[in-house]
């Protein structure tokens, strides 16, 4: 276990491990999390003997910014380097309510998703909750901001990596630490139905959004590869579960593509397949991505389809488009690095 990643009651239980006295746990936790500690030296109400142990026992790593890219709309986006020389990028988007971080949960991704860059090369590997809170924290001191709200749509699919994300989500959550609102956080998923429904049970309130991009298995199959092991009907069955349990709006995510999944009886499907149910489709715009031979739907397309569901009675919105001269936007994040100078780069 890292640094960043223990919870309050585990930094307890390991404070007393070193025969230090458990209080000095909690306060380690709210130095890191709440003060955003570098150091242990940096922790000055700590004994110095504790804060040797510490150092030698247990190091704070965080993720090192590597290269920064800022779009025309002033979307920024963030190459991180981790301790093992793996790489994530993350997203800074700024918006009336504050600023919001899209964040990596794993180093690639195994899902396979057609129009999607990040799933290029497949999975490395899944990132510990320290390093999820890590992109957060080292955003906020490059650009000296409060992200209020956080989004785990990065690389990575977040419930192939459930159990560090839920402990993720307690971490800045906790009190003594970030504090941040569970309703304030999003996270996406492909459609892995046991872990949708695991996740309904959890009673969080975080926000859910499934991927879901097509009407039916046939689409779906062409352009998701999970959806060679997951039927459409299982995927609504969990979906269908988690409303129920939660009473929560499930988002549907629906990327449109050019004569792929936007034609008018394709949405006249839709409508059909979400009738009655506790959920809103955000329409999302194609963004180019080189190794995909797919394209964005022509805008009288997308009209026609978004005219559609709503007429149906079914809530749909439009997502703003920000980053996409930078490969910042929906699909176009990567695991990829480049050695950089050792200080942070720009492309601004």
């Amino acid at each position: 276990m890292d640094a960043l990643s223990m919870l309050p009651e585990e930094w307890k239980e390991f404070m007393v491990s070193l025969d230090e006295k458990a209080f000095l746990g909690a306060s380690a936790f709210r130095w890191i999390h709440a003060k955003r500690a570098t150091s242990y030296d940096d922790m000055t109400d700590m004994p110095k003997k504790a804060r040797e142990k510490l150092e030698k026992a247990l190091p704070i790593v965080l993720p090192r910014m590597v290269k920064k890219q800022e779009a025309s709309d002033g979307t920024k986006k963030f190459l991180m380097e981790l301790a093992d020389n793996q790489a994530v990028e993350c997203v800074l988007m700024k918006y009336r309510f504050g600023y919001s971080l899209c964040i990596s949960s794993q180093v690639g991704c195994r899902m396979g998703c057609r129009f999607c860059a990040s799933t290029l090369g497949g999975l490395v590997r899944n990132l510990a909750a320290g390093e999820m809170a890590g992109q957060i924290y080292q955003v906020e001191r490059e650009e000296n901001v409060r992200i209020s709200h956080v989004v785990v749509m990065g690389c990575g699919e977040p419930f192939d990596n459930y159990e560090n994300v839920l402990r993720f989500f307690r971490i800045i959550n906790a009190p003594t630490g970030k504090n941040l609102s569970l309703r304030d956080i999003t996270v996406s998923t492909c459609g892995l139905p046991d872990k949708i429904k695991a996740f309904a049970d959890s009673a969080l309130p975080v926000t859910l959004a499934v991927s879901l991009h097509a009407p039916n298995d046939s689409i779906r199959r062409k352009i998701m590869r999970i959806a060679h092991g997951v039927s459409m009907d299982e995927l609504m069955e969990a979906c269908r579960y988690y409303t129920d349990k939660t009473n929560r709006r499930i988002t549907f995510e629906y990327l449109l593509i050019d004569g792929v999944n936007d034609s008018k009886e394709n949405a006249l499907e839709l409508s059909g397949r979400l009738s009655g149910m506790l959920c809103h489709v955000n329409l999302i715009p194609m963004n180019p991505v080189s190794e995909s031979a797919f394209h964005r739907s022509k805008p009288k397309n997308t009209e026609e389809f978004q005219k559609v569901l709503e007429e149906h009675h079914i809530p749909v919105t439009r997502r703003r488009e920000m980053g996409r001269d930078i490969d910042a936007a929906c699909g176009q994040l990567r695991r990829r690095f480049e050695k950089q100078a050792e200080e942070v780069g720009t492309d601004e």
